[in-house]
């Protein structure tokens, strides 16, 4: 089974794209273009992973499209799921979780988000 068998597209960010179920090539590029949006910036640690979307085949599920992403920023691992009724929608909001998971992986150790200095009896400056 090859990547095109299986509906797999890979980004520039060294990021997987994989479908599952009946899922057409404009929904796939879509979500692909987002997808690169998200994680193409600069500042961004070295990322690789994998993006899953699946399209339930039953016709009575209410959210149809569900995707998870599995991505590693520098040494944080990225997790974000969703449930949508669009493959529009599901690309959307994937965008807009992924974007903010991988802003707060890549900022997690900012001096400029630490707290103040230690209080004197746990060994800060003394007064």
């Amino acid at each position: 089974m090859t990547a095109k068998d299986i509906g797999a597209r890979e980004t520039t960010a060294a990021v997987l794209v994989r479908a599952d179920g009946e899922v057409d090539e404009e929904s796939l590029a879509y979500l692909h273009e987002k997808v690169a949006a998200a994680l193409d910036r600069s500042g961004l640690p070295p990322v690789n992973g994998e993006v899953r979307v699946r399209r339930a085949s039953a016709h009575h599920v209410e959210l149809p499209w569900s995707g998870r992403t599995d991505i590693r920023v520098g040494s944080d691992l990225v997790v974000v799921h969703a449930r949508e009724a669009s493959a529009r929608e599901l690309a959307d909001r994937l965008h807009d979780r992924l974007r903010s998971a991988t802003e707060r992986a890549a900022h997690r150790g900012d001096a400029t988000r630490r707290t103040a200095a230690p209080p004197p009896w746990r060994g800060g400056p003394q007064k």
